[in-house]
């Protein structure tokens, strides 16, 4: 298989201009490899990057439903879905178990953690780490006090020039008829609180609301394709796939999209280039829940062959409520706090489908609460992001998203500053004139808690707010 993993080298991902010199790079890499934990030391930058982005220290089956998994999905059209739901949460919370998940991580006991050679979660921190150590490295090489290089992220739209902390992306995935007709609901969730997301639809597994869609664009939405049928199928052969590949190209260019997500998180990184896509929403920092687990073990976008890869790094909201039983958005939000640390990208992936039952939509409620409350990040849409990131690797060759500005910072013993001054929170200002929640967070929560179950979410959105009774 071609290394499609070639664009995203330390050098590419810092941005530190052209006076650092290759041997320089490649010493500053060999020093920091320690800190990957890799079974094998790659024999350079091209295998490390197949290793870690290219999930290549899984295995090379690392992307093939085994035998038992294959007949599953032959067998799922026949199946009730409330059993298929059933047998996902017990093969959620079997691989959860394998490799050495515990229930009680070391700096918090109720908070389920997963570690393996190959794999931690919820957090993966070992290639930022490896990132951050390179850097350290090649200031020390270099003999200087700090390095300059281009910063994650734009400073957004009334921003004070320092650049955002992190990035924050919101999509939904809408697997059957009902979760289409309650995104309306969802977008005006997403909405009151001044956020903006994707829906990402399947054209060919129930009847599209092209009314829906249109109304969706205008209000600022994105709309993407979540493969063809969600049935299992898509990546059965490779032939297969590239039949299914140009029908799904044909709803591409209909819907007017740019972006793609597989059914299931089932991916094949080199297929994959059949798409007519500028990003692609399949991969994870890490996952050892879904059907194909494991994690490119980024909290960025990287490049992906032809496209940009924006790999989800918040736990799916279905695993969140099924298989962990959460009831409250304390993980996605304790992962912000890693994910901020190293000024990456929270990216959500929520069902319209799994907040029908309304302990979903509650949970989501209070993390876009948490978040509006907590500010610091650029909020933008899929596709602006994977704008953003090619602009970023190849400046001047991409054109950058409206209302964007570079921002240029340092990284020195200090870590990350800019013009001499720590990066400081910016919270960025949303587009469109949605209103903001009324009162302390205390006060939206008691509002919270008393809200009727029978509320349709503009209701409840309207209530959070003190607008209603």
């Amino acid at each position: 298989m071609p290394n499609l993993w070639t664009l995203n080298t330390p050098a590419r991902f810092w941005q530190s201009g052209a006076s650092r010199t290759d041997a320089q790079w490649d010493q500053a890499v060999q020093r920091a490899l320690p800190v990957l934990g890799l079974p094998d030391e790659p024999r350079d930058v091209e295998e490390l990057l197949a290793l870690t982005l290219g999930e290549g220290r899984l295995g090379d089956e690392r992307w093939r439903l085994g035998p038992a998994k294959q007949a599953y999905y032959m067998l799922k059209p026949l199946l009730p879905r409330a059993l298929t739901r059933t047998m996902r949460r017990i093969y959620g919370r079997l691989e959860g178990w394998k490799g050495g998940r515990v229930e009680g991580a070391p700096q918090s006991s109720d908070r389920p953690t997963f570690q393996s050679s190959n794999l931690h979660w919820p957090a993966d921190t070992r290639y930022a780490e490896f990132q951050w150590e390179v850097m350290r490295q090649l200031v020390s090489l270099s003999g200087e006090e700090a390095l300059p290089f281009t910063h994650f992220w734009p400073d957004a739209p009334g921003g004070l020039g320092y650049g955002s902390q992190y990035a924050l992306v919101l999509t939904h995935d809408v697997e059957t008829a009902e979760g289409l007709a309650f995104a309306r609901q969802v977008a005006d969730l997403d909405e009151s609180f001044g956020f903006r997301s994707s829906f990402n639809l399947v054209p060919e597994r129930y009847p599209l609301d092209y009314e829906l869609i249109d109304e969706l664009r205008a209000r600022g939405f994105e709309i993407g394709v979540h493969g063809l049928k969600h049935d299992g199928k898509l990546f059965r052969s490779r032939a297969e796939f590239e039949r299914r590949a140009e029908r799904i190209n044909h709803y591409l260019r209909e819907f007017d999209a740019v972006g793609f997500r597989a059914p299931l998180t089932h991916r094949h990184a080199e297929w994959m280039q059949a798409l007519e896509i500028e990003y692609d929403l399949s991969f994870f920092d890490t996952d050892p829940y879904e059907p194909m687990p494991g994690g490119t073990m980024s909290l960025w976008p990287f490049m992906l062959g032809r496209f940009v890869e924006l790999p989800y790094t918040l736990v799916q909201d279905y695993v969140l409520t099924a298989v962990l039983q959460e009831t409250t958005p304390r993980l996605w939000l304790d992962k912000v706090d890693v994910i901020e640390k190293y000024h990456g990208m929270a990216l959500l992936n929520s069902h319209p489908d799994y907040m029908m039952d309304g302990a979903g939509l509650a949970i989501y409620r209070d993390f876009l609460y948490e978040m509006k409350e907590r500010g610091g990040f650029w909020h933008a849409l899929p596709r602006d992001v994977a704008q953003w990131w090619r602009a970023r690797l190849s400046p001047g060759a991409a054109p950058q998203p409206p209302d964007t500005l570079r921002v240029e910072a340092w990284f020195g013993a200090d870590g990350i500053t800019i013009d001499c001054g720590e990066v400081k929170d910016v919270v960025p200002e949303v587009q469109g004139s949605a209103p903001e929640v009324q009162g302390s967070a205390p006060e939206v929560q008691e509002r919270a808690e008393r809200l009727p179950a029978a509320l349709t979410v503009e209701e409840s959105s309207r209530r959070l707010m003190g607008d209603l009774p």
